[in-house]
């Protein structure tokens, strides 16, 4: 009788292992900062790692959310419109998420009732228990075997963040699910990660524990018994607080981890790892690796943290927008430009400007904010326009791109950032007085700016031309061009509904405004530079959605270096290399700027984090505490001076 025997690597019997994070006391305590740690921790100790957000709320993406809700909505590369954990997550583990990887009760709900629909239940009452928890576990273990990174290795760890704070009634279905989901897949096989708040008030200047007891009781209650236990705190806690949080809370001494505010998030897989975490991971989920060399361990990971903390000469940025009392709406535009500076050798000194504040209608309204957000506009370094949707804000946003237009101020647009420069350059220099955008005035009789033929005027939510696009470069005359290393095209995420109107090109390439970079077709003006101008750039994309700490994105990069007066220097030294980011020299010289040629390669970046996506997923308010403090920023508000510093 013939045999047949089937070879099977040992890499293919490696069973998934899970970690399940959930926060208590209260919400944005830093799950998705402490989770993506855990994640950076695994990955330098070669175990290859992916990431699942849950937001238990009854929306079916982040895409229609208002930026004051959620912060920013985060795009990927198949055009999903996550929430901005994701970012944190891709930034962190430099690795390529779907819209998958951020499950929504809505999407679960939408799934179950459309299989109820195709009759695939059987006739039977379809319930939250098993069906709706089923469904949960079901995508959970799918969505954990895609590969996400460069190499295309499938995942051996799956981090997963429960949004929300632990007793909210909307998570409530999540938590059953996975207590169930604990015993399907064994317990070697996951481990529970509680994120809590110990606070220290000033009445008593002692930390209490009782918000946390209270917190992994009610988990316990809910079948979810914590493996280790993260206090967050202000200040570091002792080991009578710890033992204390250990006896009550069921959960051994050694597996209370503190995490206290430090000055930059890159210090906290590097906390966690001075805390043993790599050690505890490796023995509750029996993974199998050789616990790393102390000296060697993270060395680039702990430079850039140390770098980031000892930089002394800032860059100034001014950014104007719609959404600035919310520092999370711009959140990947923050980080992006933090990367930028942080390879420059500059601490960013970021000044937020309400866009309305620069309007001549502020100027009657409220006069001090008016003159208060033209000195600060006037005393940056830089200025940045960041995309955003409807009317309020947009007359100021053209302000400001005709005063650093005029003033040889460097500037960055992004999506509605390059359609505001197109308008006011098409009133202050074609001198067409009505130009404007159908977004926000349809009958103008120059629409230099204009809906996409795809929009759908009806529905809102994924009606946008989303993900990652490629750009062709149309001529070698280009900064951005080489900023990217001088490459033919480039892919980038894009999110908008309007373009610039190609019927006008003609007359604003005429005039001195250049598109050097189209889409595949020749239709979409994709990037714009302005002519004997230092620095007055705009994409219709989102460069920071692919920004990462060790490998700027170019344009904001640009941005950077103008801003500090390098960035001729940095284009003649040529701005390419296929070595990673090391240290940069901080001293004010050629040898400056040489170090930063070497250190830097957008090539590495598109390698790294672009991956084709598995054809099943073709198919088919959380923001971190800790968030503020990346980079070590500076915000500062209009009316600060340019000296100061608010955190």
């Amino acid at each position: 009788m013939e045999r047949f025997i089937t070879y099977v690597s040992v890499s293919d019997m490696k069973e998934m292992k899970y970690i399940l994070v959930t926060g208590g006391v209260i919400s944005g305590i830093g799950k998705g900062v402490v989770a993506s740690s855990m994640g950076v921790l695994l990955k330098h100790c070669g175990v290859e790692v992916t990431s699942i957000k849950i937001d238990p709320y009854i929306n079916i993406d982040a895409g229609t959310f208002s930026p004051y809700e959620h912060g920013e909505v985060y795009v990927l590369d198949d055009g999903g419109e996550v929430d901005l954990d994701l970012g944190n997550y891709e930034r962190f583990l430099n690795v390529s998420l779907a819209r998958d990887n951020n499950i929504t009760t809505g999407k679960i709900y939408q799934s179950v009732i459309n299989k109820e629909r195709k009759g695939d239940y059987l006739g039977k009452t379809v319930q939250v228990v098993p069906h709706i928890t089923d469904a949960i576990q079901d995508w959970v273990e799918r969505v954990a075997k895609v590969p996400v990174s460069g190499d295309g290795k499938a995942p051996e760890v799956c981090i997963i963040e429960l949004g929300g704070t632990i007793g909210d009634i909307e998570g409530m279905p999540f938590v059953e699910a996975f207590r169930q989901f604990q015993f399907k897949v064994k317990k070697e096989n996951f481990c529970n990660v509680h994120v809590s708040l110990v606070p220290r008030p000033n009445a008593t200047g002692e930390h209490k524990t009782k918000p946390t007891q209270a917190s992994v009781r009610e988990l316990r209650g809910l079948g979810l018994s914590p493996d280790i236990i993260f206090c967050r705190s202000e200040q570091a806690v002792d080991e009578a607080v710890k033992a204390k949080i250990s006896n009550f809370c069921h959960v051994e001494p050694s597996k209370v981890i503190n995490i206290q505010d430090l000055t930059s998030i890159y210090h906290v897989p590097i906390e966690m790892h001075r805390q043993g975490v790599v050690g505890i991971l490796k023995e509750r989920l029996v993974l199998d690796f050789q616990m790393p060399k102390p000296k060697k361990f993270m060395a680039k990971w702990c430079q850039l943290a140390d770098r980031s903390e000892h930089l002394r000469k800032f860059v100034r940025i001014a950014l104007v927008g719609k959404y600035t009392q919310l520092s999370d709406a711009y959140a990947s535009v923050i980080k992006a430009m933090g990367h930028a500076a942080l390879a420059a050798n500059h601490k960013l000194q970021l000044t937020f400007i309400a866009a309305a504040d620069l309007e001549e209608e502020s100027k009657v309204v409220d006069p001090v904010k008016y003159h208060e957000a033209w000195k600060a506009l006037c005393e940056v370094d830089g200025v940045i326009v960041p995309g955003g949707f409807g009317v309020r804000g947009t007359q100021g946003k053209m302000e400001a791109a005709r005063w650093c237009r005029t003033t040889g101020k460097p500037y960055l647009g992004v999506c509605l950032g390059l359609q505001c420069a197109v308008i006011e350059f098409a009133r202050n220099v074609l001198h067409w007085a009505d130009a404007h955008s159908t977004e926000m005035n349809p009958e103008t009789t120059h629409p230099v700016v204009i809906d996409m033929p795809e929009h759908n005027q009806g529905d809102m939510g994924g009606t946008m031309r989303l993900g990652k696009r490629q750009t062709v470069f149309k001529t070698a005359d280009s900064v951005l061009r080489q900023m990217y290393g001088n490459t033919d095209t480039i892919e980038e995420r894009h999110r908008h509904r309007y373009e610039v109107n190609p019927k006008y090109v003609p007359e604003f390439e005429a005039a001195g405004m250049k598109f050097v970079g189209h889409d595949v077709d020749n239709v979409r003006m994709e990037i714009m530079e302005l002519e004997h101008h230092p620095y007055y750039v705009a994409v219709q994309y989102h460069p920071e959605y692919i920004s990462r700490p060790l490998a700027p994105s170019p344009p904001y990069l640009g941005l950077i270096l103008a801003s500090v007066g390098k960035l001729q220097s940095f284009l003649a030294h040529g701005c390419q290399s296929a070595t990673p980011s090391q240290e940069l020299s901080d001293v004010d010289s050629d040898e400056e700027i040489s170090s930063m040629v070497k250190n830097l390669s957008y090539r590495d970046t598109v390698k790294s984090v672009n991956h084709k996506l598995a054809s099943s997923l073709e198919k088919s308010h959380s923001g971190s505490s800790l968030d503020s403090q990346e980079h070590g920023l500076v915000f500062a508000g209009p009316g600060d001076r340019a000296g100061d510093t608010k955190e």
